[in-house]
């Protein structure tokens, strides 16, 4: 029998790898080593045994997707949906929920010490709500498909170049999510296939609403389709022929979307287009934390900075002196001052800025405050902790949809300012995703 060369057994041992997972990491691909390199395998979990196969290779780093399991988690479960591994829109349905928020806990962790270099006095227990059928909010390509013969109708894949071709969504509402067949069915139909580009998905309490972004003026055949469809569904239907401002309702003739916050007696309004918290359950559950948190008084001045439409700055009216919101975005202002008048509440005052820029001459920006809260996109509010908080300012509240910017932010608010990271805890608003949502308690 011939000898097999190191070289070329090296070669042969390489053509189905095999590693044990160590870790996940913050997209919820398993995290493995091979010859001190690393490689993040997507549908692999922690201590799992597993062959892979790549799917690119870089200088410091591999990606790659499992093969076969060899030895399995004991904490593996099946995936509800049909379309898990193809469809980009969930990381960790392979996962039981419990151990997806343990996991989400200790990336943040991990990034308050490796980044922040700061550590919370204590851990908030995990803020979750129902697992499936939770997203109000969301954005469904729409590609048609001449080879196919068929409109795809879904989120991207891994590959954003290529959209999902899904039959259902089990996070997506039902309303939605159970009929995304016949969403495609409905656009094979139509004359305009081929240049209808999205969906957006917009739910309120008591209404559903899809927006079609359609790129070419729909015939009358069309129009009728689009009509017909919501009718027998229960959905309202609009039409985005242009930007964010030409969207307008087909069916029926006016659509009004609101949401109570119960724990504060209120309702907010909002247009299909507009930011609102996606999870609506966990929405209700983190605004009554966040309240707890801040403990608000009656003689508290506040500041909320990125207030959107008022989603924390109008229950925290109810309770205090004067809160004052600030947001970029001049119609989520709009909408939050006209919510304020619908609530009739009076103590609320809103103001436009870009938060990315210096606003320590804004009059705003100079008020004095007991409290501030802050929910920043992505990007953190690295800018905003330039100027503030200021003298007077000893309790925050920071709302976090990014461990990375929050653990950065957490470092300037303790070293710079003179604040304590008092508590702090993950929430599921995104159940089966690798997006962690947190807050943070800091005390000066």
């Amino acid at each position: 029998m011939r000898a097999i060369s190191p070289a070329r057994s090296h070669r042969v041992a390489m053509q189905n790898p095999e590693v044990i997972i160590d870790s996940l990491n913050h997209d919820g691909r398993g995290v493995a080593r091979l010859e001190g390199k690393a490689i993040f395998v997507a549908g692999a979990l922690p201590g799992e045994r597993v062959t892979f196969r790549y799917t690119s290779r870089h200088r410091n780093y591999d990606e790659a997707k499992v093969d076969q399991i060899l030895l399995a988690s004991g904490h593996r479960v099946e995936p509800k949906c049909p379309h898990f591994g193809t469809c980009g829109g969930c990381a960790l349905q392979h996962l039981a929920a419990g151990q997806q928020i343990e996991a989400k806990q200790r990336v943040l962790a991990e990034n308050f010490e490796r980044i922040g270099k700061v550590e919370p006095g204590r851990w908030l227990p995990a803020l979750s709500d129902k697992p499936w059928g939770y997203r109000r909010k969301g954005r469904l390509s729409v590609k048609w498909v001449a080879k196919k013969d068929k409109v795809l109708v879904g989120f991207r894949e891994d590959n954003p170049r290529f959209v999902a071709d899904l039959s259902v969504c089990h996070t997506l509402l039902p309303d939605v999510g159970l009929h995304i067949d016949a969403l495609s069915e409905l656009i094979g139909s139509m004359q305009a296939k081929a240049q209808i580009a999205q969906i957006e998905i917009a739910a309120g309490d008591d209404a559903v609403v899809l927006v079609f972004r359609n790129l070419v003026e729909l015939c009358v055949d069309d129009l009728e389709r689009l009509k017909a469809f919501g009718q027998s569904h229960g959905l309202g239907i609009m039409l985005q022929p242009k930007g964010p401002d030409s969207v307008v309702p087909l069916w029926p003739d006016r659509i009004d979307l609101y949401f109570r916050i119960d724990a504060a007696d209120l309702d907010l309004a909002f247009k299909p287009l507009d930011f609102v918290q996606v999870n609506a359950g966990m929405n209700q559950r983190m605004i009554a934390l966040a309240l707890e948190l801040l403990q608000p008084q009656p003689g508290d001045s506040v500041l909320d900075l990125f207030c959107g439409l008022g989603n924390f700055t109008l229950p925290v009216a109810r309770q205090v002196a004067s809160v004052a919101g600030v947001e970029g975005d001049q119609a989520l202002v709009n909408r939050a001052a006209e919510n304020a008048t619908r609530n009739g509440i009076d103590n609320a005052r809103f103001h436009a800025a870009d938060l990315f820029l210096d606003q320590s001459t804004a009059p705003w920006s100079a008020t004095r405050y007991d409290k501030l809260l802050l929910d920043p996109p992505r990007s953190g509010a690295a800018q905003v902790l330039e100027y503030l908080p200021r003298k007077g300012t000893d309790r925050i509240v920071y709302v976090s949809c990014h461990p990375g910017s929050l653990a950065r932010d957490a470092g300037i608010l303790v070293s710079k300012h003179g604040f304590r990271l008092r508590e702090a805890g993950v929430m599921d608003m995104f159940p089966h995703t690798a997006h962690v949502e947190s807050i943070a308690l800091f005390e000066r």
